[in-house]
C-alpha cells in the first residue's frame, strides 16, 4: 500500500509526540537525553534500569489468551454457551491489530481494503481501538451492576474532549503496538492523528474541566458518568476576515464519530409547551482511565421528533407543517450556544437545558430502579449524588421533583426531602451578569409544570426564611428564588441551585471565599442560623497530566521521567516535588531548555502553515490564549504591547539590542454576539500587522493572533511558553485552568491575585510567578475613584492616542473598546493596573536575561503544581460532597 507523501513539517504537537514516542522505545542509555530515554510510547518503561516500572493495567496483558474475561454468573446453558464463544479479551498483538484495522476498514466502513485513504485508515483504528473500549465498558458496568455503589451524575452543558486517539492509545497501554502495526500496513500513526477533529462539545474552561474530570474519575475507579448534549455542530469556527472574527459552521460530526455507540434501546420523552413531546436518544462515548480496568462513559443526548412525520398533511402537499415536528426537535441539539441576543435563541437555550436533563435524571431512576428493584425511594440519596456544573444544569431540582410526585407519586415533602440530599451545585462566577436567570414568563410557556413547582419551591423557602429573618424584605429579596414583579420576573437559578443541594462549592480558595462573603451571603447567614456551617465549600480546580503534559509535552514528559526515575508521577502528580532537589543541577536545567526550544520550534511550524508568520524562537514567547472577554483583559495587553511598540521606536538600533525579543502570542473565541470582545480581537489583529510589518521592530516585536483556539492547538501552544498572561482583575475569575497548564508546562505566570493564582503562588513559591495590580480589597475604592475619574498614567493616554491618531486603521473601528474604559466605563480597571503591568514586564524582562536564574524558575514551577491535578481534586469531590467510593474492577489476570 503506497503511502501518500512524507509528513509534513506543521504537524501538531500531537503527532510530534509520536515521533518522540518511537525513538523513545530505543535503548534507555542512548545518547540522546530528551528523545530515547524515556517510557515514552505506550508509558511503559521496558528499559533501563534506573526507571521504575509502575504499569499496573495493560490491554496488552489483558489481551492474551490465558486471560479469562468474566462469565455470566449463572449456569443458564445459553449464557454459559454464549461465554465459551467470547470468553477472552481482544488480542492486541501486532498481527491482530492489523486484521482489526483491516477488517473494519472493509466491513464496517465499506472501502477497498487494498487502498484505503488516511481518513478511512483513522475511521478503521479508532473503530478498531472501540472494541477494547466496549468491552472494557461492559465489563466495567456489569462490575458496578453487581456491586451496587453509589453512583455519581455529572452534568454540565459542556464537554470540551479534544482528540480521543492519542488519549485512548496511552490509557489502554497500546501506542507501541498500533504504530508497528500500521506502519507494516502502510500508515504512520502520527499522520491518522491529523484526521482526527475535535470533538466540539464545549467551548471554554467549563468544558474543559469536565472533561479533565471524566478523565479522573474513572482513572480513581469511581462509578462517575458525565452527561450532556451531543451536539451536531460546536458554536463556531473562528476565522477572519480583513481582521475582523467571522463565525463558520463547525461541522465536526461530518464524516461521523467513531468513538461514540448510539444506543437507540435508551431512549426518553421530553415534552414541552406542556404537550409538545421530543424523544432523548443517548449516545455512550467509552472513558478509559489510565492505568486501571475500569472505562467509564460520557452519555450525550440527541433530539428526535416523537413522530417522525405528519404523513396526512405530507399527503397533501403541507410539507412544512408535516415536517414541522421533526424540525423543531432537531433543532434542539444542533449548536453549542446558540445566539441568546433574541428571544427564539433564549427559548433555544432554555430548551436544551431542560432537554438534557430531563433525559439524564430520567436515566437516573432508570438504573437505580433496575439495580435493586422493588427498592425504597429514601435509598434514593445513598445511592445517587448528581453534580451541577454550574447553573445550566439546576433545573434539574424542579425536574426530580416533577418526576418523583408526578410519575412516580411521591408526596412533596418526600419528594423534597430526597431532592435536597441528592444534588450538588458547583458555582463557577462572581459575575452577577453571569448568574444565569430565566423570564417566568418563558419558563411559564415552555415549561409550564416546571414553572409551577419552582414558584411553590420558592414559596415554601421563603415560608422557612422568615422563620429566621422574620420580616427583613432585604434578605427576604436576597434569597428569592425569583425577583422582580410583574411581567418582568425573573427566576435565578443560582438561586434554586443553592435551595435544592446539600452542597455548594467554589473552585479555588480565594473563589470560594467570594462565594460566601460577596455573592451569596444571605444564604450563608440563613444556614449558619440553622447551624449549618459547611455547606459552601471551595475545591480547587486541577487539569489532568495525562493529556496536559504526558500528551502534548513529549520532551519534558521524558526529562520528568529519567529525572525523578519513575514514570509514577503520570498518576501521582504530587511527585513532580523531587524536582526541587534538581534545582542547581546545570544537566537538569540545560535540557529544560532543551525541551522548551523544541516546543517553541513546533509552534512556530504550526503558526507558519497556519498564517505564514516566521517565528523567531530565540526570542520570549509570551502567551495568552483563552476566551475573549472584558473580564480576562485581552485589552490590557493589547494596550501593553502597542506602549512597548512605541518605546521600541523611540530607540535607536543599538538600544533595541538591549532589549528582550518577545513574540506575543493572543488567541480565543468572542461569543458572536459579544461586540466589544469582537472589537478587541480586530484591535489585536490590527496592531500585529502593524508592529509585525515594521522593519524597525519587527526583530524585536511581534503580536500574533492564533485563530479558532481549540484543544488540538492548545497541546501545540501551551508547552511552547516562555510566559503566560492570567490577568483578570482581582474578584473576577473564579479559578481558572490554563495557567495551571502552561506552569505545568515549564512556563512562567504574569498574573493577578486572582483564581487559582494565588494558590499557584503559594506552590511555586512567590519568586516564581510575576504577581501585579490591585487585590481584592482593594477593588472597591478603585472603583469608585474610577467613576469619579482618577486621572490615567500618562502612558496610557498616549497609547489610546496612538490608536486614535489612526496608527492602527481606522479609529472609527476601535472606539467601543476604548469607550468601554474610558468616562468612568472601565469597569474591570485597567486603567488602575496599568503601571504595575509595565513594571511588571519589566520585572519579567530582567529576570529572563539570567538564562541560568531563568531555568531555575521553570523548574521549580514545575515542581510546584502537583497540587494542581484533577486526580485530587476528584478525590476531594468523592470524599467531601459524593460520598462515593472506588469501585475497581477485579483482575481477570488473577
Amino acid at each position: 500500500m503506497a503511502r501518500r507523501g512524507a509528513m509534513a513539517s506543521h504537524l501538531t504537537i500531537a503527532a510530534l509526540s509520536l515521533l518522540v514516542l518511537a525513538l523513545a522505545m530505543n535503548d534507555a542509555d542512548a545518547a540522546q537525553p530528551l528523545a530515547s530515554s524515556s517510557f515514552l510510547g505506550n508509558m511503559r518503561l521496558r528499559g533501563g534500569q534506573e526507571y521504575v516500572m509502575t504499569r499496573s493495567a495493560s490491554q496488552q496483558d489483558l489481551s492474551k489468551p490465558d486471560v479469562k474475561r468474566p462469565g455470566p454468573g449463572s449456569k443458564d446453558p445459553t449464557k454459559e454457551k454464549i461465554w465459551s464463544l467470547s470468553n477472552t479479551y481482544k488480542a492486541a498483538d501486532k498481527t491482530s491489530i492489523q486484521k482489526s484495522v483491516v477488517h473494519h476498514a472493509e466491513h464496517t466502513l465499506a472501502t477497498d481494503r487494498y487502498n484505503f485513504d488516511d481518513q478511512s485508515a483513522y475511521q478503521a483504528v479508532a473503530l478498531s481501538l472501540r472494541d477494547y473500549l466496549v468491552e472494557s465498558l461492559r465489563d466495567t458496568k456489569a462490575h458496578y451492576l453487581k456491586e451496587d455503589p453509589k453512583r455519581v451524575y455529572y452534568l454540565s452543558l459542556e464537554f470540551l474532549m479534544g482528540r480521543s486517539l492519542l488519549n485512548a492509545l496511552m490509557n489502554l497501554d497500546l501506542t507501541k503496538p498500533y504504530k508497528e502495526a500500521l506502519e507494516e500496513i502502510g500508515y504512520k500513526l502520527e499522520d491518522l492523528v491529523e484526521e482526527e477533529k475535535d470533538a466540539a462539545l464545549g467551548n471554554g474552561g467549563l468544558g474543559r474541566l469536565a472533561a479533565c474530570f471524566l478523565d479522573s474519575m474513572a482513572t480513581l475507579n469511581l462509578p462517575a458518568w458525565g452527561y450532556g448534549i451531543r451536539y451536531e455542530h460546536g458554536m463556531f469556527e473562528q476565522r477572519f476576515k480583513d481582521g475582523n472574527q467571522v463565525e463558520f459552521p463547525d461541522t465536526w460530526l461530518t464524516k461521523g464519530n467513531p468513538w461514540e455507540i448510539q444506543r437507540l434501546d435508551i431512549s426518553y420523552p421530553v415534552t414541552f409547551y406542556g404537550s409538545e413531546r421530543v424523544m432523548a436518544t443517548a449516545y455512550d462515548v467509552p472513558i478509559p482511565g489510565y492505568d486501571t480496568l475500569n472505562t467509564n462513559s460520557l452519555r450525550l443526548w440527541s433530539a428526535m421528533p416523537d413522530q417522525d412525520i405528519d404523513l396526512g398533511k405530507f399527503n397533501e402537499g403541507d410539507y412544512g407543517t408535516a415536517l414541522g415536528a421533526r424540525q423543531r426537535a432537531l433543532e434542539i441539539t444542533q449548536v453549542l450556544y446558540p445566539n441568546d441576543n433574541n428571544q427564539a435563541g433564549k427559548e433555544l437555550r432554555l430548551k436544551q437545558q431542560y432537554f438534557f436533563v430531563s433525559a439524564t435524571i430520567q436515566d437516573m431512576i432508570r438504573t437505580f430502579m433496575a439495580a435493586k428493584p422493588g427498592r425504597s425511594w429514601e435509598e434514593l440519596p445513598d445511592k445517587v449524588a448528581m453534580q451541577l456544573n454550574d447553573t445550566h444544569p439546576s433545573i434539574g431540582v424542579a425536574e426530580l421533583m416533577r418526576l418523583l410526585m408526578d410519575e412516580y407519586h411521591l408526596g412533596w415533602t418526600l419528594a423534597w426531602s430526597i431532592v435536597c440530599k441528592v444534588f450538588a451545585y458547583t458555582n463557577h462566577t462572581v459575575l452577577p451578569e453571569a448568574l444565569e436567570k430565566w423570564s417566568l414568563s418563558l419558563m411559564s410557556t415552555l415549561l409550564p409544570r416546571i414553572s409551577e413547582i419552582i414558584l411553590e419551591i420558592n414559596r415554601r423557602w421563603l415560608n422557612e426564611a422568615k422563620s429566621v429573618f422574620g420580616d427583613d424584605w432585604n434578605k427576604l429579596s436576597a434569597l428569592s428564588i425569583v425577583e422582580g414583579d410583574g411581567d418582568h420576573k425573573m427566576i435565578r437559578m443560582a438561586n434554586l441551585a443553592i435551595v435544592g443541594s446539600f452542597k455548594v462549592n467554589g473552585v479555588a480558595a480565594i473563589h470560594a471565599e467570594i462565594v460566601k462573603s460577596d455573592v451569596f451571603p444571605v444564604f450563608v447567614e440563613y444556614y449558619a442560623k440553622k447551624g449549618i456551617t459547611d455547606k459552601f465549600i471551595g475545591i480547587t480546580n486541577g487539569v489532568t497530566c495525562r493529556r496536559w503534559l504526558a500528551q502534548c509535552n513529549p520532551t519534558l514528559n521524558s526529562l520528568i521521567t529519567k529525572t525523578l526515575g519513575t514514570d509514577r508521577w503520570v498518576r501521582d502528580l504530587s511527585l513532580l516535588d523531587g524536582l526541587k532537589k534538581f534545582a542547581n543541577d546545570e544537566k537538569v536545567l540545560d535540557e529544560l531548555m532543551d525541551s522548551k526550544l523544541e516546543n517553541k520550534k513546533r509552534l512556530a511550524t504550526y503558526i507558519k502553515k497556519t498564517l505564514d508568520v516566521d517565528v523567531d524562537c530565540n526570542t520570549m514567547f509570551d502567551i495568552q490564549v483563552k476566551r475573549i472577554h472584558e473580564y480576562k483583559r485581552q485589552l490590557l495587553n493589547v494596550l501593553q504591547i502597542i506602549h512597548r511598540y512605541s518605546e521600541l521606536k523611540k530607540m535607536s538600533p543599538d538600544q533595541r539590542k538591549n532589549m528582550v525579543a518577545k513574540t506575543c502570542f493572543i488567541g480565543g473565541k468572542a461569543a458572536a454576539g459579544y461586540y466589544v470582545a469582537k472589537r478587541i480581537i480586530a484591535l489585536a489583529t490590527a496592531v500585529g500587522r502593524v508592529i509585525n510589518n515594521d522593519p524597525d521592530t519587527k526583530d524585536f516585536l511581534k503580536l500574533i493572533f492564533i485563530p479558532n483556539y481549540k484543544v488540538g492547538n492548545a497541546q501545540v501552544i501551551i508547552p511552547a511558553n516562555d510566559i503566560s498572561e492570567h490577568i483578570s482583575t482581582a474578584g473576577t475569575e473564579a479559578s481558572g485552568t490554563s495557567n495551571m497548564k502552561f506552569v505545568m508546562n515549564g512556563g512562567i505566570i504574569i498574573g493577578t491575585d486572582d483564581g487559582a493564582n494565588i494558590e499557584i503562588k503559594e506552590h511555586v513559591g512567590e519568586e516564581n510567578i510575576f504577581i501585579f495590580g490591585l487585590k481584592c480589597p482593594e477593588i472597591a475604592d478603585a472603583t469608585r475613584r474610577m467613576k469619579e475619574g482618577a486621572s490615567w498614567d500618562g502612558r496610557l493616554k498616549n497609547v489610546c492616542n496612538m490608536i486614535r491618531s489612526g496608527q492602527f486603521g481606522n479609529p472609527v473601528d476601535f472606539e467601543p473598546v476604548l469607550n468601554s474604559i474610558e468616562n468612568g466605563q472601565d469597569r474591570y480597571l485597567l486603567a488602575a493596573d496599568f503601571a504595575s503591568y509595565l513594571e511588571c514586564h519589566d520585572r519579567v524582562d530582567k529576570a529572563y536575561k539570567d538564562k541560568k536564574e531563568w531555568a531555575k524558575k521553570c523548574l521549580m514551577a514545575i515542581a510546584g503544581m502537583g497540587f494542581f491535578s484533577t486526580d485530587r481534586t476528584i478525590q476531594e469531590y468523592a470524599d467531601r460532597i459524593w460520598n462515593c467510593k472506588a469501585v475497581p474492577r477485579p483482575d481477570p489476570r488473577s
